[in-house]
């Protein structure tokens, strides 16, 4: 997701509450806080020295020893109101893809990706993923691409069905 994109997401929504899902059913407790906005750039050789350059946009998310009870999320309206000061300070790449930083006593130190996001009537959730690495240069190191094999249902896995 853009950070253009999620940005015009939180306007339509400021009246609900913000939350996080940083793995499946895992969401980021209540008591987290925007600590820190990342305007990132990267410039980067790969393993078959071909070159690649991007931007990223990165929020930290950080929750709170103090507040380890807090039961209510933040708003949006409040999360806008500090990435729109930050926004002014330094502004963020709008065309920028969005991740967000995160880690608790129980999740690595990760930056995530959006995924996806779910609506309801209090609360708009941001579901993030994390991104495996990849190599960028399979075809100059030779490395063959992988072909997903999905398994027929009715077909089991019998020798030459091509399941095994």
């Amino acid at each position: 997701m853009k950070t253009s994109e999620f940005l015009s997401v939180l306007k339509q929504h400021q009246n609900k509450s913000l939350l996080f899902e940083y793995a499946p059913d895992k969401l980021v407790g209540a008591n987290y806080h925007i600590t820190e906005v990342k305007n990132i750039t990267i410039d980067s050789v790969d393993c078959g020295a071909g070159t690649d350059f991007w931007k990223e946009t990165v929020i930290q998310l950080w929750e709170s020893p103090k507040e380890k009870g807090k039961r209510d999320f933040m708003s949006i309206y409040k999360a806008l109101a500090i990435l729109n000061k930050v926004d002014r300070i330094k502004p963020m790449e709008q065309d920028a893809e969005i991740k967000f930083e995160y880690s608790n006593d129980d999740f690595h130190t990760a930056q995530l990706f959006v995924n996806d996001y779910t609506l309801d009537n209090q609360s708009l959730t941001i579901k993030l993923s994390v991104q495996k690495t990849d190599c960028k240069a399979k075809e100059t190191c030779g490395i063959e691409p992988t072909v997903e094999v999905k398994e027929e249902a009715s077909a089991g896995c019998a020798p030459g069905s091509g399941c095994c």
